[in-house]
């Protein structure tokens, strides 16, 4: 019970963390893929391109969202 309690004034420090690691791993394969893509045809780099940064938004979109929900979720009574 101790441990829980010297922890519950930074949950949403840590919860916000591990929920960093999914966005983290997605771009990660995200611009792996990309410039993979990209070198098997080249011809096709603007549209490799486009979808790549596209996937990018999406995927930091979802980041942001993790660190806005905390306060968004704190507020409502």
């Amino acid at each position: 019970m101790d441990v829980l309690a010297a922890v519950s004034g930074n949950v949403t420090a840590i919860g916000y963390g591990l929920a960093a690691i999914g966005p983290g791993v997605g771009v990660g394969i995200i611009f792996g893929n990309g410039v993979q893509a990209i070198a098997r045809q080249p011809e096709a780099y603007g549209l490799i391109r486009q979808n790549m940064l596209l996937g990018f938004v999406l995927t930091e979109a979802l980041a942001l969202l993790g660190l806005v929900a905390p306060f968004i979720f704190r507020a409502i009574p």
